[in-house]
């Protein structure tokens, strides 16, 4: 004997799924449904049929009663005659002696119900004449007539018996073929939602096996597993950016860092040898604070890009006035705008106020403006402008000046972590400037645009509208 094909671990997984869950359910309320609506109509039409037979009987209850009264008892007989011999008749007569003696109509006996009520309504089974009938309901009316003979009027229920037979087949039938329809159309929903499920887990587990290329596949059908995949892929390549500036960090930090700690080593070196000597004790003890100060300065603007990066700072978000932070960064470097013979000026065009950070705004402008001032060459122009949103756009921050501006090739490139153009890099400066404040951009949703000033460099922050920010 072949022994039955075991259950698949694929079936136990789609069993297992919300989507076949969830199918299962609404397969439930569709045949609670189907059950309802065929219940109502049952019950709707076998009533109507029930008080439409009421109805029929009492009225032909009222014409006999009518023609006994007018013909006498022959003249009843004669009517009840005339009625049963009609073909195919379903009404039910019977006329009896008062002591139960039948003297016409179509039942062969007064029924058993009938001897054991008083007059009124009564429900009975009956036999046809033919060898092979079955026993079926009927409904009558008995009363008695004036002189004491009884009178049974009634129907036979053959006919709403068939109906409530049909009806409870066919409520079958449906329920039937509801389940038969459903539970495969639920399997293969179920199945077509596991398979893209699959497909994402697949995705995820090649990227924790360390493959951060890997992205999970979309259909383009814009359904919510379709959104899911889309925010997972944007979370990843979020990941593999933060991850790659990691790298780049860790690199970068090697190799710039290492300079000014050597120089840091020598010095105190230096500094041992010639204990003797105070003034050079001191002047290599002042060396030693310079590189550490930059040192110091290199982690802190580290620290400040992980935390517009993480996203941390959002919850301190707070409305900011624009035209005031300029004016207050501005006033920072005036001084060394005057001593490098150059002209800063701050155009405010009233007073927009941006959503955000107000450190790290006031960070990123001073860092635009601390690379205007140190790469404008003297007798240049460093300006500082913020204006308002037009046409529902958000407020726009620009710093241009008239300096030796960035080639449009590198204009990508200088936004990256210890990303210099001097090759000597004799100018003082980290490279982590404008790696800041493109992180700040991206943490308060505005959009960083380096371009040319012509001469020179123009940088502009566009905040988002309001609403949206």
């Amino acid at each position: 004997m072949r022994s039955p094909s075991p259950i698949t671990p694929t079936a136990f997984r789609l069993a297992a799924t919300t989507a076949f869950r969830l199918a299962l359910a609404y397969l439930g309320l569709f045949v609670a449904s189907v059950l309802l609506i065929l219940g109502l109509i049952y019950w709707s039409t076998a009533g109507l049929i029930d008080a439409q037979i009421t109805d029929t009987i009492e009225a032909e209850i009222a014409g006999l009663r009518e023609q006994y009264r007018r013909r006498g008892l022959p003249g009843l007989i004669g009517v009840v005659r005339e009625r049963t011999a009609m073909p195919h008749a379903n009404a039910l007569y019977l006329i009896a002696a008062p002591g139960g003696t039948p003297l016409a109509g179509n039942l062969e006996r007064w029924p058993d119900a009938a001897r054991r009520s008083a007059p009124g309504w009564i429900t009975f089974d009956i036999v046809t004449p033919l060898p092979e009938a079955e026993p079926h309901p009927a409904r009558a009316a008995t009363f008695v007539l004036p002189g004491g003979i009884r009178l049974l009027v009634g129907r036979d229920l053959r006919e709403l018996e068939a109906f409530e037979d049909r009806v409870v087949t066919a409520l079958l039938w449906a329920l039937v073929l509801t389940v038969g329809l459903g539970l495969p159309g639920g399997w293969l929903f179920g199945r077509g939602a596991l398979r893209r499920i699959d497909a994402i887990n697949r995705t995820t587990g090649r990227i924790m096996a360390g493959d951060l290329g890997e992205r999970v596949p979309v259909r383009g059908s814009g359904d919510e597993l379709d959104r899911l995949a889309q925010n997972l892929n944007a979370m990843l390549d979020q990941i593999e950016r933060l991850m790659a500036g990691m790298r780049r960090t860790g690199e970068s930090i090697a190799h710039d860092l290492r300079t000014p700690l050597g120089r840091l080593r020598s010095r105190l070196e230096v500094a041992l040898m010639e204990a003797g000597d105070e003034d050079a004790l001191r002047a290599a003890l002042a060396d030693g604070l310079t590189e550490c100060d930059r040192l110091l300065a290199t982690f802190t603007a580290l620290l400040r890009i992980a935390q517009a990066e993480s996203g941390a700072l959002r919850e301190d978000f707070e409305p900011v006035p624009l035209a005031g932070l300029a004016h207050g960064v501005a006033e920072l470097y005036e001084p060394a705008a005057e001593d490098k013979g150059l002209t800063l000026e701050v155009a405010a065009d009233g007073d927009p106020v941006a959503c955000g950070s107000r450190q790290l705004l006031s960070q990123a402008v001073a860092n635009l403006l601390d690379n205007a001032v140190k790469y404008t060459p003297p007798g240049g122009r460093v300006t500082l402008t913020v204006a308002p949103g037009a046409g529902g756009a958000g407020p726009r921050l620009t710093v241009a000046d008239t300096g030796p501006g960035i080639p449009e090739a590198e204009r990508g490139r200088v936004l990256q972590r210890f990303v210099r153009l001097e090759p000597s890099r004799s100018t003082p400066g980290n490279g982590l400037g404008l790696s800041l404040v493109d992180a700040v951009a991206r943490l308060h949703g505005c959009r960083l645009d380096l371009v040319d000033n012509a001469p020179g460099l123009r940088v502009t922050l566009d905040f988002p509208p309001p609403a949206a920010a």
